[in-house]
């Protein structure tokens, strides 16, 4: 069926007049914003079947991303993420039964020649959906013709990203690493390095991605998570099985969770569960240093024993700061019945509370104070810690003056 021109006209028009309003969208009315847009490309869904018209018109709605975003305020991504997704997905639904692939390929060049938001990398990100190998290359020829005639360091890197996008989707890291070398030259930082070996890696040439993550220093800590990810990969589809446990434990190890154990487990036998979790009690309750996730993972662990003794032994280094790690700690032990260890992580809680002195956060310190008195009711033998008592007198002598916090601690 074809499109009235009148609809067309009247469609373009439309996305005219979001190029001409100028008042400003605040943070607030985004979601209005996000909804009229979607509106638009609903209007062009339902009123175009032609596949060409369809690109072109989803194609002028990316164009009018300068004029909006210089308008609002996204910072919630709602507008964004029509251009990132619903745009995407109608260009998708047209430039699949777009019969002139050619004309296409030229389209989304001439789209992606303006990307200040980086909006418009969605249609390029997504160009092997609906595009043949033969007009791929003949993009990258485009952008790297573009990148080699930019003076402009930032803007080169730019040319340089679309290319590397295109040679991801071909499954060329050959022309992955000739373009990543070419925007940062013999300096190549770590993140350029794997980077280039998930390319390869992506193309099932394991050697290659491991030579490359091997000229990273063993010292290097940035991204060590991504890398050791990659290298269980690439150890994996080696059959290396000794590296590939080498690599699950110094994973673990660098943020033990219940997850990665368990990932361990699976490389190194589910036979081992008790001795390796065993020793890594251990070891954990031997290292002075506090480490909340530590903490946490032998909580998941259901060891909660050990998981008092290393919280009591090391109770100067809490900071209530850490308010997201420590109160689902003090819940479980107060859930379990160990108030004394659901006290000691209270009073970190409420002790930070007072000292920032926000009122704002006098409300939660008022409830871990009543918190505090009711758990004191079941502790008989307080150990290392000061009883309750001379606890709460303690802060009332040090914070007395914070009248704002102890009104809401009285009001019950």
């Amino acid at each position: 069926m074809t499109t009235p021109k009148g609809e067309i006209k009247q469609l373009k028009d439309k996305l005219s007049s979001l190029k001409r309003v100028r008042r400003f969208i605040r943070w607030g009315e985004s979601v209005g914003l996000a909804r009229e847009l979607r509106n638009v490309l609903q209007q062009i869904e339902e009123q175009v079947d032609d596949p060409q018209i369809g690109c072109e018109l989803v194609a002028n709605f990316y164009t009018t991303d300068r004029s909006v975003f210089d308008r609002c305020d996204d910072s919630s991504g709602h507008v964004g993420d029509v251009y990132r997704f619903d745009a995407q997905e109608l260009f998708l639904s047209y430039a699949s039964h777009y019969a002139d692939k050619n004309q296409l390929a030229k389209l989304v060049l001439k789209t992606s020649l303006k990307d200040d938001y980086g909006i418009r990398d969605a249609l390029l990100n997504s160009a092997a959906e609906f595009l043949p190998e033969e007009q791929l290359r003949w993009l990258v020829e485009q952008f790297q013709k573009l990148a080699n005639t930019e003076s402009d360091e930032f803007a080169r890197r730019h040319w340089h990203y679309q290319v590397e996008s295109l040679a991801r989707q071909l499954k060329d890291p050959q022309l992955f690493e000739k373009t990543r070398l070419a925007a940062w030259g013999a300096d190549l930082p770590t993140a350029g390095k794997i980077d280039i070996a998930e390319a390869y890696l992506e193309s099932c040439d394991e050697h290659t991605a491991l030579s490359w993550l091997e000229k990273i220093p063993q010292t290097e800590n940035y991204q060590r998570e991504k890398q050791d990810k990659l290298l269980l990969n690439i150890y994996g589809r080696l059959g290396d099985s000794e590296k590939q446990r080498e690599a699950a434990c110094r994973s673990f190890r660098r943020q033990r969770s219940r997850l990665l154990f368990e990932e361990w487990l699976v490389i190194t036998g589910h036979a081992q569960h008790s001795t390796l979790l065993a020793e890594e009690i251990q070891v954990i309750l031997n290292t002075p240093l506090l480490s909340l996730t530590d903490a946490a993972f032998l909580t998941d662990m259901e060891q909660y024993d050990a998981a008092e003794s290393y919280l009591q032994a090391r109770a100067e280094q809490l900071n209530g700061d850490y308010y997201q790690h420590l109160l689902p700690l003090a819940e479980t032990f107060e859930s379990l019945s160990r108030p004394l260890t659901a006290s000691l992580l209270h009073r970190a809680l409420l002790d930070s509370i007072l000292l920032r002195g926000q009122t704002k956060t006098y409300g939660h310190g008022a409830r871990y104070l009543r918190k505090l008195d009711l758990l004191a009711k079941t502790i008989s033998d307080w150990k290392e810690m000061k009883p309750h008592a001379e606890y709460a007198a303690q802060i009332k002598q040090t914070h007395g003056r914070k009248t704002s916090f102890w009104a809401r601690y009285e009001k019950r």
